[in-house]
């Protein structure tokens, strides 16, 4: 039984770890034919900083589509759709962000915070950068 378990939680693995990279792959793709949509029309169409906007937004998308699918989120991906977000919405309303500014601090709290809400795993905490899953260091899940 104990071996039917196991191959029923390897099986299950290995389907999140395929819908991961085909999420990937798919958000990715459609955040470049949507930039490159976005740059192809006249600036008058578009608001300032609204390929900004949509780049966060399908970033963000992407992550929330994983979380819902119970995959661990990619925090690249989740870091830059928040400052790519706020860029966007600070173009749109003639903002002037600091986001170096707001990146170092966005990086520096995910190494403060990380470690307070990471859920035991067999993974350490401190693996290499603040914003990277334990996934992301190996090849089972690709970001």
């Amino acid at each position: 039984m104990t071996n039917q378990n196991n191959q029923t939680t390897g099986d299950i693995q290995k389907r999140k770890t395929a819908l991961d990279a085909r999420l990937s792959d798919i958000g990715w793709a459609v955040l470049l034919i949507t930039v490159g949509t976005i740059w192809l029309l006249p600036e008058r169409q578009v608001p300032q900083g609204g390929w900004l906007i949509a780049a966060g937004l399908i970033l963000l998308g992407l992550n929330a589509i994983r979380y819902f699918n119970g995959i661990r989120m990619s925090g690249f991906s989740l870091v830059l759709g928040t400052l790519v977000l706020l860029a966007g919405i600070g173009a749109f309303f003639a903002w002037h962000l600091p986001l170096f500014a707001i990146a170092l601090i966005a990086i520096g709290a995910c190494m403060l915070f990380r470690p307070l809400v990471e859920r035991k795993s067999e993974f350490p905490a401190s693996h290499g950068c603040c914003c990277e899953s334990p996934g992301d260091q190996g090849t089972a899940v690709r970001h």
